[in-house]
């Protein structure tokens, strides 16, 4: 009996010995599976990094080798001189040939482990956390894609890695482009058509976007007539759209006009007018956007919510060009001694110029290109020749590439952009609509700045212009920033066909045009720098610009660049202590010397003295003057007293004002 009881309790404890060890065993084995499933999901991962970078290593290859093809066949345009087409128009067909491979050319196999599950929420939220089996997973949204798409979820992403964020445009290729016009700009020229470039950059923008807003609004009443229309579009989308493609960017044209060697004075105007109107455009679509009237209905009109987008456009505009002008001014190097590091300083100081306008509310478009224009006037004669020449090959390398990357680009969206939205009624619309906005933009305005021009705009000039009105990088920049609703990808649609148009068509018949036009080529730029042709240039400048340029040659050259007169010579005697202070050795030795091209319009025989009427200008008090004068001219409601009669001030006389001296 004892013995049975000891056998039962020895077979219990080795039952229960062996249901541990099994137990023991089988957490042993769950451990090293999941450790197994956790090692092969660390591949997994590894694995897919790894492709991911190859993917990305392969995406920037395929753009290299669009550059790199572009550059060969430009060579070989300008072996052969055609002129037909531009080198971004190269580069938008070979975008467009390489956008129509990956489109359809290529196929990504499914992958097996793609799960698609459905889930109710009322929002798209940007980042989803998913808990498989216990772990969290961090899941980013990409984009919206269609319900017949949903098979086709690698080839979509495969498009999707070589689409762009929208900042890169902004932030990083914009900004050498701006830059670029505005450091590289022919100032004598500029300024001797000063009036006329700000009329056609500033009224002619608004009035071209006005013109184009009011179009569309037009064309989108009748699409929601006839059921065209398959999504919200407002009127404040549609100015939107007009100030969008009312930036100009006549590169190809302005290319072609430099080879030629065409008219100084055209172009001028249309350089001018295309390196202010982006600026314009940019502070334009932002004051359209932040348009807000009160109540739940924001698409109303009210008059103060339209005074407040007035508000703001005036203030981003002169923030950012005060902005521009003070790092333009504040951009000095004491490293002459160390090229390299000088270069750097100015490039890095100049590109920041940019990013803190746009940290600060402001535009960076618009500070960037006034710290080009005030460098290139002050700070550039500070910088050693060895970084003189360094930072103009840098940008202008560098303006090559950003451009010629951009078009490349706009070829390539044509048809991997996944939310192209077709529309043929808008189409048209918007083509006929870019036409007559630019016709108003052009032809009115000529004739009423005529009035006042001593050398007139003629007929042909106007023809070209109106013809040269390109859309390009601008254009593309701003519609593609925003593409969320269904008004936003239609009007990038559109303006993508607009830019394809004009590059190609108008572009390219540049050559064709002038000679249909009967416009001059050949001219020598630089004949205008001697004898009669250097005093023309003097008496042809727009006087309120001759008495600047007056007082920048005798007080700010000399303390920015310490070049010219030296402070001592041109301060009153009762200033001294302070000119004395304020001038350097170097002044001194550089007395007289102005180490600038467009000195030939600074006036060096003395005071100037303007007289209207019984008022006499003397640039004594040239800074009062030049205020005065500035803001009589904005305001457009003081009264001038002209040979003992009051005349209002037009449009007329403004033009008057700004670029023509007073008729003998």
């Amino acid at each position: 009996m004892g013995y049975n009881k000891f056998r039962v309790n020895a077979t219990r404890k080795m039952s229960k010995t062996l249901a541990l060890t099994v137990l023991a065993c089988l957490s042993f084995c769950i451990c090293v599976c999941r450790a197994e499933d956790s090692a092969m999901e660390n591949m997994v991962t590894e694995r897919k990094v790894e492709d991911n970078h190859r993917q990305d290593s392969a995406d920037l290859l395929i753009f290299i080798m669009l550059l790199t093809l572009t550059i060969l066949t430009i060579w070989l345009f300008k072996h052969r001189r055609f002129r037909f087409l531009h080198e971004t128009g190269l580069a938008m067909i070979y975008g467009v040939l390489v956008g129509v491979v990956l489109r359809y050319g290529i196929h990504v196999p499914r992958d097996i482990s793609n799960v698609t599950l459905s889930c109710h929420v009322n929002a798209s939220p940007p980042t989803l956390l998913v808990n498989v089996s216990g772990k969290f997973y961090e899941y980013t949204l990409k984009g919206e894609i269609s319900a017949s798409e949903i098979s086709d979820v690698q080839d979509n992403e495969m498009l999707r890695k070589v689409t762009f964020d929208p900042e890169v445009f902004f932030n990083i290729l914009l900004p050498p482009i701006i830059f670029h016009a505005g450091y590289s700009l022919k100032r004598r020229h500029f300024f001797r058509n000063m009036g006329s470039i700000l009329a056609y950059a500033f009224l002619g923008t608004v009035i071209s976007c006005f013109i184009i807003g009011l179009l569309m609004y037009g064309c989108v009443t009748l699409m929601k007539q006839v059921g065209q229309l398959n999504g919200d579009f407002f009127f404040t989308d549609c100015l939107l759209f007009g100030a969008i493609v009312s930036a100009t960017d006549p590169v190809t044209v302005l290319a072609i006009f430099n080879e030629l060697q065409v008219d100084v004075d055209l172009y001028a105007l249309l350089f001018g007018e295309s390196v202010l109107n982006d600026a314009v455009a940019v502070v334009l679509s932002s004051s359209i956007v932040s348009y807000q009237p009160e109540g739940d209905n924001s698409h109303t009109f009210e008059v103060m919510a339209m005074l407040k987008s007035f508000g703001v456009f005036l203030g981003v505009f002169s923030g950012s060009f005060a902005l521009g002008v003070a790092t333009g001014v504040m951009t000095f190097t004491k490293l002459r001694d160390f090229q390299l590091l000088e270069t750097a300083l100015f490039f890095l100081m100049s590109w920041s110029t940019f990013l803190m306008a746009e940290a600060c509310g402001f535009t960076g478009v618009v500070a960037v290109l006034f710290c080009g224009i005030t460098q290139a006037h002050y700070t550039f004669n500070n910088l050693s020749p060895e970084s003189q020449d360094r930072t103009k090959q840098l940008f202008e390398l560098l303006n090559f590439l950003a451009e010629n990357f951009i078009f490349s680009y706009m070829g390539l969206a044509l048809f991997t952009f996944q939310n192209h939205i077709f529309n043929p009624t808008f189409i048209v619309g918007a083509f006929l609509a870019v036409f007559l906005g630019r016709a108003a933009n052009i032809y009115p305005l000529s004739f009423l700045l005529n009035l006042g021009r001593r050398n007139k705009i003629s007929s042909n000039f106007q023809h070209m212009m109106m013809f040269a009105g390109l859309r390009g990088a601008m254009t593309f920049a701003l519609s593609i920033r925003d593409t969320a609703t269904y008004a936003r990808q239609m009007m990038f649609t559109t303006t993508l066909l607009i830019v394809f148009f004009t590059v190609w068509v108008c572009g390219g018949g540049t050559t064709q045009m002038l000679s249909c036009q009967h416009i001059r080529v050949g001219v020598d730029s630089d004949a205008d720098n001697s004898g009669s042709e250097r005093r023309s240039t003097k008496h042809e400048s727009a006087w309120l610009f001759r008495i600047w340029y007056n007082f920048d040659h005798n007080y700010l050259k000399p303390i920015l660049t310490h070049s010219g007169p030296p402070l001592t010579v041109t301060m009153p005697a009762c200033c001294g202590p302070l000119a004395r202070c304020l001038t350097s050795p170097q002044a001194y030795e550089n007395e007289c010397q102005l180490k600038d091209d467009d000195s030939d319009l600074i006036l060096t025989d003395g005071d100037i003295s303007l007289t209207y009427g019984d008022i006499t200008v003397s640039t004594d008090a040239v800074c009062v003057c030049a205020v005065g004068l500035w803001t009589v001219t904005m305001l457009n409601s003081v009264w001038f007293n002209q040979a003992n009669n009051v005349i209002p001030l037009t449009l007329c006389n403004l033009a008057h004002v700004l670029d023509f001296p007073q008729r003998p």
